[in-house]
């Protein structure tokens, strides 16, 4: 009965590791302290609906409805640039860009409305959710239901971690110049995450 459970948990996580945008923004509101809980709420429990999602059969969307995977990819790539370049201009700001003990810059609707298009504009987070872990789950027929809550539970925890853990290294991000080193690394994630949604991928 566990084992499905953790074959859940092992895909999602290592589905999830994988640097992107999301998770840069996850770390730099957990570095400040900015509406950690509630991001990384938004977060899991987006990645948990659409698990379930294709989980409950729906991974042939795209058959049925074809043009939803390019209108979704390009809305994203759009949004991945116009934040990457935020990014770059921060990190490229002579004032302090960021400061961990100074008051929040981002209201909770700002952070909340960013998570949300960062997870539900990013094409590739329905190819791990919805597609890949929808597939993969009818290999365990009555148990896939452990199969899904195994992948959420690694969701939760990967955020939760994320989120929270963030701040053992504000110590290290105490200086100006180590936060604009971190805005270009997130505008950096963003272009790159972009440049991958809209090319082709090549064949292996």
């Amino acid at each position: 009965m566990t084992f499905p459970l953790f074959a859940g948990f092992m895909l999602g996580l290592s589905l999830i590791l994988v640097i992107g945008a999301q998770n840069a923004f996850v770390l730099r509101l957990g570095l400040r302290g900015e509406h950690v809980l509630p991001v990384v709420l938004t977060c899991a429990l987006s990645d948990a609906a659409l698990i379930l999602v294709g989980v409950a059969g729906f991974a042939q969307l795209n058959a049925i409805l074809p043009w939803v995977e390019p209108v979704m990819r390009y809305a994203g790539a759009a949004f991945l640039i116009v934040y990457g370049l935020r990014s770059f201009r921060s990190a490229l700001s002579t004032a302090a860009s960021l400061k961990v003990s100074g008051t929040t810059s981002m209201t909770l609707q700002s952070a909340l409305l960013t998570c949300l298009a960062l997870t539900w504009l990013n094409p590739h987070v329905y190819l791990d959710t919805v597609v890949l872990i929808g597939s993969i789950s009818a290999q365990f027929d009555e148990e896939r239901e452990l199969f899904a809550l195994g992948a959420m539970l690694a969701s939760f925890t990967f955020f939760f971690s994320l989120g929270y853990g963030a701040r053992l290294l504000r110590p290290f991000f105490a200086r100006p110049e180590i936060w604009r080193v971190l805005d270009a690394g997130i505008g950096l994630v963003m272009w790159v995450t972009a440049a991958r949604v809209v090319l082709p991928s090549t064949p292996g």
